[in-house]
């Protein structure tokens, strides 16, 4: 999937974890990019993400993954 960005935003590679994942963030995950959708609060702060693609992953409070995050220029 091809993802185009604004002129005016920068990609910032992030780790981002259970309490940091945000709407729009990028996550590599198989070789695959995908784009957070939703976000779902579980028990105990986990988190569901639903993607784009229409995948979901569930991520405990200790989980880490590497992700893409589109930043606006002021």
């Amino acid at each position: 999937m091809i993802y185009r960005t604004p002129r005016s935003a920068l990609a910032s590679n992030i780790e981002v974890t259970a309490a940091t994942v945000q709407r729009g963030d990028i996550i590599q995950l198989g070789g695959r990019a995908c784009r957070v959708r939703d976000l779902f609060q579980l028990p105990q702060g986990s988190k569901q993400l639903l993607f784009e693609s229409g995948e979901l992953l569930t991520i405990h409070t200790r989980t880490r993954l590497a992700a893409v995050r589109m930043m606006r220029r002021r």
